[in-house]
């Protein structure tokens, strides 16, 4: 089966968190197309961040989907909040007008307080060392790796400042911008970008014949 690209997972985001972010399009107040709607989904989600190392057994059931949904709608909230202003608007430096809900951020800290997956070495056939974990992951563990890393995130001034929302017309992928000058525009230039290059050729191509 093929799987469209409005249907991809994505990892390309910068962070854990906002790699959480991008399993849901659409900007708040638009109906969202959900990546992460079902347990298998989720367990795909948690190898390709690297949260689960492959090979590693992952007990992902309707209860953890839930649990990562709410974390997820949270942090929805609490970015939105955050957005730095993209480059040509206000300047990066001045203080955010939103704030985020003192709720959303009491359920952003409770994640936060369970100790995340202990890492483990194993030894390969060829000597060199796996990634493994002490034991098997649990869902609160794996809400806390997120969680922790969306706080370190969002409490860091400097990284706090390269949030970026994708200008793409239907895309709400938040991203860190770390590209030199922070003029980056699009979560990708291969798709978002790509579009944006065609769509003003089409444009052009239109004032030309009118």
């Amino acid at each position: 089966m093929t799987v469209s690209a409005s249907s991809e997972l994505r990892f390309d985001t910068g962070r854990v968190s906002l790699d959480l972010l991008a399993t849901v399009s659409g900007r708040l107040g638009e109906k969202p197309v959900d990546r992460l709607d079902s347990p298998r989904r989720l367990t795909q989600w948690l190898y390709g961040t690297g949260l689960v190392p492959s090979g590693t057994t992952v007990a992902a059931d309707a209860a953890w989907l839930g649990r990562f949904l709410v974390l997820r709608d949270v942090l929805r909230r609490i970015v939105a909040t955050q957005l730095a202003p993209s480059s040509g608007a206000a300047d990066p430096a001045d203080p955010v007008e939103a704030a985020p809900a003192a709720a959303d951020v009491s359920r952003l800290n409770a994640a936060a307080l369970a100790a995340p997956p202990a890492p483990s070495a194993r030894p390969a056939p060829d000597g060199t060392l796996l990634r493994t974990l002490a034991a098997p992951p649990d869902c609160g563990a794996l809400l806390a790796a997120v969680a922790r890393d969306a706080v370190e995130l969002l409490t860091d001034p400097v990284a706090r400042g390269q949030l970026r929302q994708c200008e793409g017309e239907s895309c709400s992928l938040v991203y860190l911008d770390a590209s030199r000058g922070r003029r980056r525009r699009w979560c990708s230039s291969e798709i978002c970008g790509n579009r944006e290059r065609v769509a003003r050729h089409r444009r052009r191509a239109v004032a030309g014949q009118a």
